[in-house]
């Protein structure tokens, strides 16, 4: 069994000072989603979901339902059953795949971006206001490749991670604390 990492040195301390900061950060985001699935009336699955698919959508990547079924980590049925959800309340559409007519993507709607953005902005706003108080050195100086938003159930999947590449897995939770 593997003992527990404890912080000798000054570059220990320091190290185990970003990890916790880390923690507290991933803990700070899964209260912020539990308080808007309430708000938004669904459930974390379902806001997961949407989650997902703004991230993609802002990095310009097609979603097709076995992704959404990958990054949940929920069988082909259940995500049936979750796109029918949030397709019926106008969260999501579902449209012909525009390199495969095989294939569908899942798309989320202009309504849908809205009440997102209505329930999350003021929660972005502040944490660029946090962002903003430091210079553009010290901004520069967060390692490139650092992603918190990255899911660490599947880092192959989501993160676009490659064999050979590390990732640190907090254990706080929902999967938003990652580094690679």
């Amino acid at each position: 069994m593997t003992q527990p990492w404890s912080p000798v040195t000054p570059h220990d301390h320091a190290v185990m000072q970003v990890l916790q900061a880390i923690r507290a950060f991933s803990d700070a985001m899964d209260r912020m989603y539990g308080g808007m699935k309430g708000d938004m009336e669904m459930n974390l699955t379902d806001l997961a979901a949407l989650r997902m698919l703004i991230m993609r959508e802002q990095r310009g990547e097609a979603v097709s339902p076995h992704d959404v079924a990958r990054h949940l980590r929920i069988s082909t049925a259940s995500t049936t059953k979750l796109l029918d959800r949030l397709s019926e309340s106008g969260h999501v559409e579902r449209r012909p795949h525009p390199h495969d007519r095989r294939a569908r993507v899942i798309v989320l709607t202009e309504e849908s971006r809205r009440s997102f953005f209505r329930h999350f902005g003021m929660r972005l706003q502040g944490m660029r206001g946090v962002a903003d108080r430091y210079s553009d050195d010290e901004l520069a100086a967060v390692p490139e490749g650092v992603n918190l938003g990255l899911g660490c159930g599947d880092p192959l999947a989501i993160a676009s991670m490659k064999s050979g590449e590390v990732v640190v897995d907090l254990g706080s939770g929902a999967g938003f604390d990652c580094l690679s």
